[in-house]
């Protein structure tokens, strides 16, 4: 097939893809990391036109935090390296957000057990570990920064934004979103 035909199919499969691809995070308290991890990839996302294309959202396995921001460190951090999670609310995940959601994505492999007890059956391709989107770095889980401080922040945002490029890259090639459109129904090859 010569690239036209493969620009050609790749258009018309992204004309075809009319819903955004969704994407949610999640933590224990959805304080720390996940709302974290959504802002920084939602950052990415902007950055990459690809806004109208894929929407996040974060939750906690346990709703002790709901309706609270995150943490001020989390925020301080985020916002010294450009990523605003003043908007963000915590919230518990629920066996719902398996149908709402093409991605869940754990933050460490105790979120992970915790939502298999809450995936429905047939949903368990959508749950990831973050950590698998930057295997090279080593790392498996991203640390819960709660007890520590502003160095445990900055390890953690430092961690998620490697994991979220990986991630975002993943998504870009399995849904062929390329970024040059708001809108993939826009599109025109």
């Amino acid at each position: 097939m010569d690239i036209r035909a493969l620009n050609y199919y790749r258009g018309q499969i992204q004309m075809n893809q009319s819903e955004p691809v969704r994407v949610l995070f999640v933590c224990m308290g959805n304080i720390c990391r996940s709302p974290t991890a959504q802002g920084v990839f939602r950052s990415l996302v902007e950055k990459e036109g690809l806004s109208e294309n894929i929407q996040t959202d974060s939750a906690g396995t346990i709703g002790i935090h709901a309706g609270e921001q995150p943490d001020r460190r989390a925020r301080s951090v985020a916002k010294q390296r450009g990523v605003d999670l003043s908007d963000l609310r915590g919230r518990q995940v629920s066996s719902s957000d398996f149908e709402k959601f093409d991605y869940v994505i754990a933050m460490d492999r105790l979120n992970y057990n915790d939502l298999t007890s809450v995936c429905p059956r047939g949903s368990e391709e959508k749950l990831h570990l973050l950590m698998d989107f930057a295997s090279h770095v080593g790392v498996q889980e991203v640390p819960d920064p709660y007890y520590g401080g502003a160095a445990g922040f900055e390890r953690v945002f430092d961690l998620i934004e490697t994991a979220s490029e990986g991630l975002l890259q993943m998504i870009r090639e399995k849904h062929l979103l390329d970024g040059t459109a708001k809108d993939p129904r826009t599109r025109c090859q």
